[in-house]
């Protein structure tokens, strides 16, 4: 009973790390095109973001698959759990653009070499789409655990 209890505080809590994170990215990266702030926080946001979608993706898996919870066949037919995994799909491919750059830039800062915050704007805008989608995640995951079925 304690282990099931900490890996649902442990995945929720991953959530709102995950969600603060990304919002404090998405104004990062705004106050970074505006020339008001510096990379460094859009670093430190972007790493705790990571590890939060890590942690997620680990201890999500471990709920779902790992003989905790409902169980295998409960989350495999159960559309919410289809529509969290599609929210967090999307979220990964509207990760790959920022996830590059950024690569980039820590690899032009070690350098001591000049980044291009062209884009910054964007990928402020993606990070707040990713921020609601870690909601609408959010929403589809009491769904499940309240056992609602859609259809």
């Amino acid at each position: 009973m304690l282990t099931h209890w900490f890996l649902a505080a442990v995945h929720l809590l991953a959530f709102a790390l995950g969600f603060w994170a990304v919002l404090v990215r998405g104004t990062a990266f705004r106050r970074l095109a505006d020339g008001a702030a510096e990379v460094r926080g859009v670093l430190m946001a972007d790493n705790i973001w990571g590890i939060s979608a890590v942690v997620l993706l680990i201890s999500g898996g471990v709920r779902a698959f790992g003989g905790y919870e409902k169980g295998t066949d409960y989350y495999l037919h159960q559309p919410l759990f289809h529509l969290k995994m599609t929210l967090f799909v999307l979220i990964l491919l509207l990760e790959i653009a920022p996830m590059v750059t950024l690569i980039k830039w820590r690899i032009a800062l070690a350098r001591k070499m000049a980044i291009d915050t062209g884009r910054a704007k964007l990928f402020a805008r993606i990070s707040h789409i990713e921020a609601l989608l870690v909601l609408l995640m959010v929403v589809a995951a009491t769904g499940m655990a309240r056992g609602v079925m859609l259809g």
